[in-house]
């Protein structure tokens, strides 16, 4: 998430930014914040812990720990029985990225499962979180717990959902390989995309969504730019201690403050196709060795994640009344 190769003088600089943050927050809705579901997360922490393990070796694009993150989530998505795009179930990519160097030749792959919808079969909400990471450096292991192990597995949990309540647009569950090195499968997903852009209703991108004990608030980019979307996710109620927030899209958002650009979202802003991004505000780990599984609280990652999943619902049942 955010621009990979930062440095520390950058951080604390987003850091202050976050501690002094202004946005406007919207009023709470009257619907009384609900308890998260009676649901066994068992499995949504198993992905958690799983991808951000010692031995993913951080998940760098092209390395044996970003190989042997891409084949549990292909074993997930079997699983679940979550069927290949039209194209397969791997798009493979080979595009320059950023290193601290500065470029090379990055090859990498992104993963597609499509579950049709029941009302606008012929309609896409893709829904991504990039499963890569920055690997190894200075011989410590960044093992992006929330920076996106935890996207990735919401992204898991909506599609068992979604295989359970089938969605009403059909949706494409697109793990995508190289955000941190530029966006670079993002940018590959929208130059040859498995069903024509045409089709594609919307992006709802999820990157950092373990981490809401700051602020208590998962944040919403988009709105700015597609403002029709804000009534329908204002009456999403919070889930106990997390709450939709919206922001950091304006002009008046500067630098590390402004997320439009931030995550594979911008591939498809610039596609000039609909989007949404859901993601926590920088914490004191954001892309340092301590992004560790054991620092996410479970309770408040499974209420973002609940949020995410009634973010959802409300906008597929909406697009295209």
């Amino acid at each position: 998430m955010r621009p990979v190769l930062v440095s520390l003088s950058v951080i604390a600089a987003a850091l202050t930014l976050a501690a002094c943050e202004t946005t406007t927050v919207p009023a709470a809705p009257e619907t009384p914040a609900v308890a998260a579901a009676s649901a066994d997360y068992a499995q949504l922490m198993e992905d958690l812990r799983i991808l951000s393990a010692d031995d993913m070796q951080g998940r760098d694009t092209g390395s044996e720990g970003g190989a042997k993150a891409r084949e549990y989530i292909v074993g997930r998505l079997e699983a679940l029985g979550v069927q290949p795009s039209p194209m397969g179930r791997l798009q493979p990519w080979e595009m320059q990225g950023r290193t601290r160097e500065g470029t090379k030749t990055y090859s990498g792959t992104n993963i597609i499962g499509v579950i049709p919808g029941t009302r606008v079969a012929d309609k896409y909400i893709v829904v991504t979180a990039h499963y890569d990471h920055v690997g190894v450096n200075d011989g410590q292991i960044y093992n992006g717990a929330d920076d996106n192990a935890s996207g990735v597995a919401t992204m898991l949990e909506l599609a068992r959902r979604l295989k359970a309540n089938p969605p009403e647009h059909s949706v494409l569950i697109v793990a995508l390989d190289g955000e941190e090195r530029g966006l670079l499968g993002a940018k590959h997903f929208v130059e040859a995309p498995p069903v024509p852009l045409h089709a594609i209703a919307m992006n709802l991108n999820f990157d950092m969504t373990a981490r809401a004990d700051s602020d208590g608030k998962l944040w919403v980019t988009g709105t700015y730019q597609h403002p029709y979307f804000r009534p329908v996710l204002d009456q999403v109620p919070a889930r106990r201690a997390v709450a939709l927030a919206f922001g950091k899209d304006t002009p008046e958002d500067k630098g590390a403050d402004n997320w439009v650009e931030a995550s594979d979202h911008a591939a498809f802003h610039r596609a000039g196709l609909p989007f949404l991004y859901f993601g926590v505000n920088y914490h004191t780990d954001y892309h340092r060795p301590s992004d560790d599984f054991e620092k996410v609280n479970p309770a408040v990652f499974q209420d973002a994640t609940e949020l995410a999943i009634d973010g959802f619902r409300a906008l597929d049942q909406w697009l295209d009344q």
